[in-house]
């Protein structure tokens, strides 16, 4: 029994002695510190966009390549759609009809009759005048008078009535004109559509679609952008997002430019969080850019959020609590911290630089 227990104790005392000789041991030294926030993103040509047509049809033609350099308003894609096509054919027949100079003959015709009417109310007014004069030298009947007046009556009515057919048709001509020029130009618009234009000074990057396909308002035709200017997509956490504000310095390692490290700058929050990703789009510039770039490519980014010049740093690994370290004789020795990532934290004051210290 006794001599097991002096083997136990010689055991623990190995144990504790290779333990000893094995502790990690170091002191604080001066180095530069910053905080950042990870983020992770693409390159995207500036002014970048997926082109869209406005209606539907079949690609009759496709006018540029990949590769090629375009100005905004030249014809990428036409269409053909029959309905479109036929639809303006239709509004131009009606535009023509409705037009005021193909309806001089109904205005022309209404002019005659009222010019008719006024010489016949003309007429009678000079009857119903001479008989009125006749009864008052008691020559004939008040019936003839009254027959005089009537026919007066209703040839004045029958004017005034021409008069209001005149301005109800001049008014249905313009209506008509007005609305069938409407019609034609919508209808040319939609016909229009089936021309698919640049809205951007760019090159073509990519062609999604190939002659005789069947496209609508929801297909992507082709990528396009600028050819020379690029920026930063990145996508940062919401718990992050809080902490990005424009201007400040961010670290990009490029996958395509693997150990190289360029700079760049906060250009733009997008204020809106994606349900999906949990994230917010910060886009960014570059202020140090590589020699050659093409959309798509994939980064990684520290954004940078604060840095300090020679900080008296330790390994965050050493830190116990974010409070506390060990000294070397095995004291624990309370510390205030500075900025902290995820290699090291800076010490504002409980230590020196002499101070050895263990890892817990």
């Amino acid at each position: 029994m006794f001599k097991i227990s002096q083997i136990t104790i010689f055991s623990l005392l190995v144990i504790f002695i290779s333990c000893s000789t094995s502790t990690e041991k170091i002191t604080p030294n001066r180095q530069n510190i910053s905080l950042s926030v990870y983020a992770s993103g693409k390159v995207v040509s500036k002014n970048q966009y997926e082109v869209q047509p406005n209606g539907s049809g079949y690609i009759q033609k496709i006018f540029v390549s990949e590769g090629d350099i375009v100005n905004k308003g030249d014809i990428l894609f036409s269409l053909s759609n029959e309905a479109t096509e036929l639809n303006q054919d239709m509004a131009r027949l009606s535009k023509s009809f409705a037009e005021k100079e193909n309806n001089v003959a109904r205005l022309k015709d209404l002019e005659v009759k009222i010019k008719l009417a006024q010489e016949k109310m003309t007429h009678d007014s000079l009857l119903w005048e001479r008989q009125k004069k006749l009864h008052d030298k008691g020559i004939g009947t008040n019936l003839d008078l009254e027959q005089r007046l009537l026919q007066y009556s209703q040839s004045k009515t029958e004017l005034k009535a021409l008069h209001l057919n005149q301005e109800t048709l001049i008014r249905e001509i313009e209506f008509n004109a007005k609305n069938a020029q409407k019609n034609f130009e919508i209808a040319s618009s939609l016909a229009n559509d089936l021309e698919i234009k640049s809205k951007i000074d760019g090159k073509v990057y990519s062609l999604l679609k190939e002659t005789g396909e069947l496209v609508n308002q929801q297909s992507k035709l082709a990528v396009l952008g600028n050819g020379e200017e690029f920026i930063l997509e990145l996508l940062v956490d919401e718990y992050d997002i809080a902490q990005i504000k424009t201007g400040q310095e961010i670290k990009i390692n490029l996958d395509s430019y693997r150990g190289e490290v360029f700079d760049a700058t906060v250009t733009k929050i997008h204020p809106i969080m994606d349900d999906k990703t949990k994230s917010f789009v910060v886009e960014a510039e570059f202020t140090k850019s590589p020699p050659q770039l093409y959309p798509n490519l994939t980064l990684e980014a520290n954004i940078i959020l604060q840095t300090k010049e020679n900080a008296l740093l330790i390994p965050s690994s050493y830190l116990i609590q974010d409070q506390y370290v060990i000294s070397i004789e095995g004291d624990t020795i309370g510390v205030k911290t500075g900025i902290k990532n995820y290699q090291n934290t800076e010490i504002l004051s409980g230590i020196e630089e002499t101070t050895e210290l263990i890892k817990p």
